[in-house]
C-alpha cells in the first residue's frame, strides 16, 4: 500500500484519530490477555533440574533468588554452536536494560542455554551483556520445555514445537526456517542464520527459542506460561520500533547481525 503525499494536517489527523481507535482496542486486548495467562492452571514442577551458573551450580529453586516469580528466556546456544543465535542475540541486546526492574519488581530474570557455561560466558563478554545466563547443559530442562529436540525427533516428525506437531525434516533440511520463511536468494534465510553461529542447519534448528514463566508457592516451583516463535514478537524490541517507521519490517530476507558484526561483512 503506497502511502498517500501531501496531505494536509487535517486529513493526516482524520487518519490518525482512526488509526488510534484501532490502537486503544488493540491494547485493550492485550490487558485482557494479560490476566488471562495469568489466570492459567499451574503445573507443580517436581523434577531436579540443575544449572551451571556463574555462582555455581543451581537447582531451578535457586534461579528465583528469592523472588517469587521467574522468567526464563530460552535462548538458542546449542553446545555445537560457536556464537548465541543472532536472532536470540538481538532479542537479548534489550535484557540489560530491563533485568534489574524486574529484578526489583519480585520477578527474577535468566536466560537459559543448552551450551556449556563457558562458552556462554566468553560470548557474553564479546556481546558486553550483564543480564543472568545459565547453561543447562547435560540437563533435560530444553527438551521438557520444548525448546530442544534430537536428530531422531527431527527426523521421524517427532518435534511438537509452538504448540503443534512438525512434519519429518528431509534430509539435507531445505531453505526454510521453522517458520517456513522462503529462500529469497540463492542463500536461503535459514542457511545464513545458521552459519552465523557456527553451524549446519540441521543442528541450528534443534534448538529453538522460547520464554517460559514459574511461580514459587509454599516451597515448590509451578510452571505457568510458556510461548514460542512469533509469540516472542513483543519481546523483540528492534521489532516494536520499526513497526512504529514510516517502511515498517521493510523485510526481504535476514539483515539483522551479531550487533559488532555491523559493516564488517
Amino acid at each position: 500500500m503506497t502511502a498517500q503525499l501531501n496531505a494536509t494536517r487535517q486529513q493526516w489527523l482524520a487518519a490518525r484519530l482512526d488509526l488510534l481507535e484501532e490502537e486503544k482496542a488493540l491494547t485493550r486486548q492485550s490487558d485482557a490477555l494479560a490476566i488471562k495467562r495469568q489466570q492459567l492452571p499451574r503445573v507443580r514442577i517436581d523434577k531436579q533440574y540443575r544449572f551451571d551458573t556463574d555462582g555455581g551450580n543451581a537447582s531451578l529453586k535457586d534461579l528465583f533468588g528469592g523472588r517469587s516469580q521467574l522468567l526464563v528466556y530460552h535462548f538458542m546456544f546449542g553446545p555445537d554452536y560457536t556464537a548465541g543465535c543472532p536472532s536470540c542475540s538481538s532479542i537479548a541486546d534489550g535484557f540489560n536494560g530491563f533485568f534489574v526492574h524486574l529484578e526489583n519488581h519480585d520477578v527474577a530474570f535468566w536466560a537459559v542455554s543448552r551450551a556449556p557455561l563457558a562458552k556462554l560466558e566468553a560470548f557474553k563478554r564479546r556481546m558486553d551483556w550483564s543480564f543472568p545466563w545459565a547453561s543447562s547443559f547435560g540437563s533435560d530442562f530444553n527438551g521438557d520445555f520444548s525448546v530442544w529436540f534430537s536428530a531422531e525427533q527431527q527426523h521421524q516428525g517427532e518435534v511438537d514445537y509452538n504448540y503443534r506437531r512438525e512434519p519429518p525434516a528431509p534430509e539435507p533440511l531445505p531453505g526454510r526456517t521453522v517458520q517456513e520463511w522462503q529462500p529469497r536468494d540463492s542463500e536461503a534465510p535459514i542457511a545464513q542464520i545458521a552459519a552465523m553461529t557456527g553451524t549446519d542447519i540441521s543442528t541450528y534448528t534443534r534448538d529453538r527459542p522460547g520464554v517460559s514463566a514459574f511461580e514459587f508457592i509454599d516451597g515448590a516451583v509451578y510452571h505457568s506460561y510458556s510461548s514460542y516463535a512469533r509469540g516472542l514478537d513483543g519481546l523483540w524490541g528492534m521489532y516494536q520500533w520499526l513497526d512504529r517507521a514510516p517502511k515498517g519490517r521493510n523485510e526481504t530476507g535476514i539483515w539483522w547481525r551479531h550487533h559488532d558484526r555491523y559493516g564488517k561483512e
